[in-house]
């Protein structure tokens, strides 16, 4: 195998992968729903165990304030002082931020 083969095949395999990566990235600019119920999770967590939790996968589309926000909606519950306590959260789709939590 001469060198320059060699080499060409390297370049082409890197910029292949370049290309696959960067397309992965477009797919879709919404963030992973489980990673976004992880994190509201784990701050739930920081105030006490919780009891239970869900999320809708696909983001809907609320305004807040005459700005359209792709969110995911879900929720979360906990036991506290002997009853169970829910709240849902919408949280956004692009940043994983919590935009609104109501206790139910």
């Amino acid at each position: 195998m001469k060198l320059g083969d060699f080499l060409l095949g390297v370049a082409t395999g890197i910029s292949a992968a370049y290309v696959v990566k960067r397309v992965g990235e477009k797919v879709s600019p919404y963030e992973n729903a489980d990673h976004v119920l992880n994190n509201i999770k784990e701050a739930f967590k920081e105030q006490g165990p919780i009891d239970g939790s869900w999320i809708y996968m696909q983001p809907e589309t609320v305004y807040k304030e005459n700005i359209e926000i792709p969110v995911y909606k879900g929720g979360i519950s906990r036991v506290q002082e002997g009853e169970t306590v829910n709240f849902e959260f919408s949280a956004d789709a692009r940043t994983g931020s919590v935009v609104d939590l109501v206790k139910v």
